[in-house]
C-alpha cells in the first residue's frame, strides 16, 4: 500500500479521498487554487501546495505543475477525484512517465472511452447493445442533417468528446437542427476542446441506469449492482438510488454481464462505470463509460457496505479485487441528494455568495453526508456550485426516501439560494414514490416541483417576531445595566408609550414583494410574554418562549413551535417545519429612490465568458427575447430581455471575461 498519495482535486471529493487515506494511514497531499487557500480539503491534508491561479486551466488543470508537486511531496500515487484531470489521458500518461501511480484506469482504457463515437464502435464489436444511431467522422451539416432525417425525430446531440452532459441538445424537427447543432459545437469546444458531435435518436421516456464496474490488474472483474440516476435536470444528476426499483434479478445480470464485458474490452483497471440508457419496454442500450469514480458511488457504498475509494487504491497499488462476484450482495436501498447553490426557479441558476449559516442532520448508520464546504466558505463562480452530497439507506425504498425527508428537512443554508427546497419536494412527489422515473421526470411533474409561491404563515411570522422581541429584551437588559437610572422610562426599549399600551410594531417583507405588501406583526408586552397580532389573524393570540443560539422554541396560543431563525444584516430566514422562509426586516426609514424609471441596463447574475451576442444596437426587443450568451459554471446561460425596449450599447465582446454586476449592455425600456 502506498505512504503518500496526492490528491489532484478540490471539494468533497477530495474530502472524501482524505477520510479513506486516514483510515488506512496514509499520508495525503492537497493542491489548491489561490482562491481556495482556505478551503476544507487543504486543511484536511497534511501537506498542501498552491498549484496556480483561480482558473482550472491555470491550477488544476496544471498538469506540469501538479506532476511537480508529487515529486516535491514525495507521493507514489496521484488520485484524481472525479472531473479534472480524472478522464485525461494524457495526465495518466505523464503520470505514467514520471514515475508516479495513477489511481484510475490506465491511459489506453481513457483513450477508448474519450471519444464517444470510437466507444460505440467498440462496444459494438463487444456486442453491448446501442441506441440506434451516428457516431461517424463526416462533420459537416449537410451530412449530420441527414444521419438525423435517416434516425428520425427526435434526436440527440452530443459532444463526441464530452460527459456530464455539457453540450447535449434535444432536437424534435429538422427546422431545429441547425441552431442546435450550433449550440452543441459552440459548447463542447468551450468545454472540451473539441467540437465533434453524435447523433442518437431521443427515447422518449428513458431511465437512466448505469453500473458500476471494478477490474484489477489480475484479470479480475465483477459489478457491483446498478443505480438508477434517472432525475435530472440540464442532463446532470439530481438525485440517484440503488439499487434501481422494478430491476429483476435476471435484467441485473443482463446489464451486469454487458458492463463487464464493456470493461473487458478495453482492458479496463480499477473503478468504472457503464451508463445506459433504457426504454419503456425494458430494453438497455450502452451510452457511454465513465472512466472514473463517479459523484454518485456513495449509494453503491452504502448498499453494499464497502469502500470504494479503499478499493481504488488496493487496486493501483497493484492488489487482487477484496471480492469476487459471487460474494457481492445487496442489503437496503441508498438515496443520495445532490444540494447545490442554485436557484431551481430560475431555470437551476447556478448562484455565488459565502455561507453564513450553514445546518445539517446529524451522520449516522443510516444518514451520510459528503462536503467539501464548511459556514463562512464561498461558493465561487469558478468552480462547480455543489454544496454537499445527502446520501441515506433503510431498509427498503420507502423507508429510504422517508429518510430522506426528514433529512433534507434539517438541511439549512443561509446566504444564497440552493435547491434544498426543491429536492424535499422531490422525494415528497407522489411519482417519485411510485418510482415512475425517467429522465424527463421534472419536466412531467412541474406542477408537484414548481408550486406557486405561497403566502409566509402565521406561525413562521410568530417566530420571526419572537426572535426580534426576545433580541429587544436583551438589549433593554443590557442598556438598562449601563445607565445611570436604571428606572429611566426613557432608557427602555421594551415599547414603552406614554399614556399607551406598550407594544412594538415589527415589519416583514417577504421576496420581492413592494413595500405595500410588508406584514406587520403588533406585539403587546404581557407578563411572561406577548398578545401578538399577526396580519390576517383575525385576533389577538399569545405568544411566549425561549431561545437556544439561532433555535428558537415557542408557544403560540396553545401550539408548540420550533424552529431556527438566522439573523444576516436585515434578512430573517425562518426554517420552519422543514421550510425556509426568507424575510427582510423593514427599516420603516429607509427610502428606495428611481431617478431614471425610463432606462434600464443588464448586468450577469454571476461572473462569465460572454459566447454569443443575439442582438445589435437599435434592435427592438419584447421581454423575454434572447440578447446573449455567457458561459458560467460550466454551463451555457441566455440572458433575456427582462422589458420590451430598445438596445442601446453593447458593453462586452464575444470572449471577454465579464465581473459580476458589471453591466452587460444598455436597454432602453419601453415607455408604459
Amino acid at each position: 500500500m502506498f505512504n503518500t498519495i496526492l490528491v489532484a482535486n478540490r471539494g468533497e471529493i477530495a474530502c472524501r479521498v482524505m477520510r479513506t487515506a486516514r483510515r488506512l494511514g496514509i499520508r495525503t497531499i492537497a493542491i489548491y487554487s489561490e482562491p481556495d487557500a482556505g478551503a476544507m480539503h487543504v486543511a484536511m491534508a497534511d501537506a498542501a501546495y498552491c498549484v496556480g491561479p483561480a482558473a482550472a486551466r491555470e491550477s488544476y488543470l496544471n498538469l506540469e505543475r501538479i506532476i511537480a508537486v508529487a515529486r516535491e511531496s514525495d507521493a507514489q500515487a496521484i488520485h484524481p477525484g472525479y472531473g479534472f484531470l480524472s478522464e485525461n489521458e494524457e495526465f495518466a500518461a505523464a503520470c505514467e512517465r514520471a514515475g508516479v501511480v495513477f489511481i484510475g484506469p490506465p491511459a489506453s482504457a481513457i483513450r477508448a472511452m474519450g471519444s464517444k463515437s470510437a466507444a460505440k464502435k467498440i462496444m459494438e464489436d463487444a456486442g453491448v447493445p446501442l441506441v440506434p444511431g451516428f457516431h461517424g467522422d463526416e462533420q459537416d451539416a449537410a451530412t449530420l442533417i441527414a444521419h438525423a432525417d435517416r434516425i428520425g425525430y427526435p434526436v440527440l446531440l452530443k459532444p463526441s468528446a464530452g460527459g456530464g452532459g455539457k453540450g447535449m441538445r434535444v432536437v424534435q424537427s429538422r427546422n431545429e437542427f441547425n441552431d442546435a447543432l450550433a449550440g452543441c459545437k459552440r459548447e463542447a469546444l468551450a468545454a472540451f476542446g473539441d467540437d465533434k458531435v453524435l447523433i442518437e435518436r431521443y427515447l422518449t421516456r428513458p431511465r437512466h441506469i448505469e453500473i458500476q464496474v471494478f477490474a484489477d490488474r489480475h484479470g479480475n472483474c465483477v459489478h457491483l449492482f446498478e443505480r438508477d440516476c434517472s432525475v435530472q435536470r440540464r442532463h446532470q444528476k439530481v438525485l440517484e438510488e440503488a439499487p434501481a426499483p422494478a430491476m429483476t434479478p435476471e435484467r441485473r445480470a443482463q446489464m451486469g454481464a454487458a458492463a463487464v464485458a464493456a470493461a473487458r474490452a478495453i482492458g479496463y483497471v480499477n473503478a468504472g462505470t457503464v451508463e445506459f440508457i433504457v426504454d419503456e419496454r425494458g430494453t438497455f442500450h450502452f451510452m457511454e463509460m465513465n472512466t472514473r469514480l463517479q459523484v454518485e458511488h456513495p449509494v453503491t457504498e452504502m448498499i453494499t457496505g464497502l469502500d470504494l475509494v479503499e478499493w481504488q487504491l488496493r487496486v493501483a497499488a497493484g492488489e487482487s479485487l477484496p471480492c469476487t462476484q459471487e460474494q457481492l450482495r445487496i442489503d437496503g436501498h441508498a438515496l443520495e441528494a445532490r444540494i447545490y447553490a442554485e436557484d431551481p426557479d430560475k431555470g437551476f441558476l447556478p448562484a455565488t455568495g459565502r455561507i453564513s449559516y450553514l445546518g445539517s442532520p446529524d451522520e449516522s448508520r443510516h444518514v451520510r453526508i459528503d462536503t467539501g464546504i464548511r459556514a463562512g466558505d464561498a461558493i465561487s463562480p469558478y468552480y462547480d456550485p455543489m454544496i454537499a452530497k445527502l446520501i441515506v439507506w433503510d431498509h427498503d425504498r420507502n423507508a429510504a426516501i422517508a429518510r430522506m425527508q426528514r433529512a433534507l428537512s434539517q438541511f439549512q443554508v443561509v446566504g444564497l439560494t440552493t435547491n434544498v427546497g426543491f429536492l424535499k419536494r422531490l422525494a415528497a412527489a407522489p411519482a417519485f414514490a411510485a418510482a415512475q422515473l425517467d429522465t424527463g421526470f421534472i419536466e412531467h411533474n412541474q406542477a408537484t416541483l414548481f408550486p406557486a409561491a405561497a403566502a409566509t404563515p402565521h406561525e413562521a411570522l410568530a417566530l420571526a417576531s419572537l426572535a426580534e422581541l426576545l433580541s429587544h429584551d436583551e438589549a433593554s437588559s443590557r442598556v438598562r445595566g449601563r445607565g445611570a437610572d436604571p428606572y429611566s422610562p426613557w432608557q427602555r426599549v421594551d415599547g414603552w408609550r406614554l399614556n399607551q399600551d406598550n407594544h412594538h410594531a415589527i415589519a416583514f417583507r417577504m421576496g420581492e414583494s413592494t413595500a405595500g405588501d410588508d406584514l406587520t406583526v403588533v406585539a403587546h408586552y404581557r407578563d411572561g410574554g406577548y398578545e401578538v397580532e399577526l396580519p390576517g389573524a383575525g385576533r389577538r393570540l399569545t405568544l411566549h418562549g425561549t431561545r437556544e443560539g439561532d433555535t428558537y422554541t415557542a408557544m403560540l396560543d396553545a401550539r408548540t413551535l420550533r424552529g431556527t431563525v438566522v439573523a444576516t444584516g436585515a434578512r430573517r430566514d425562518v426554517f420552519l417545519d422543514g421550510v425556509q422562509y426568507s424575510l427582510e426586516l423593514v427599516d420603516p426609514y429607509a427610502h428606495d429612490f428611481d431617478d431614471n424609471p425610463g432606462a434600464g441596463s443588464l448586468a450577469p447574475p454571476m461572473p462569465g465568458k460572454g459566447t454569443a451576442v443575439l442582438v445589435e444596437p437599435g434592435a427592438i426587443v419584447e421581454r423575454g427575447t434572447p440578447l446573449l450568451i455567457m458561459e458560467a459554471m460550466k454551463m451555457e446561460h441566455t440572458i433575456h430581455a427582462p422589458a420590451a425596449g430598445t438596445i442601446g450599447e453593447i458593453l462586452y465582446k464575444v470572449g471577454e471575461q465579464v465581473p459580476e454586476g458589471a453591466e452587460l449592455l444598455v436597454l432602453d425600456r419601453a415607455a408604459k
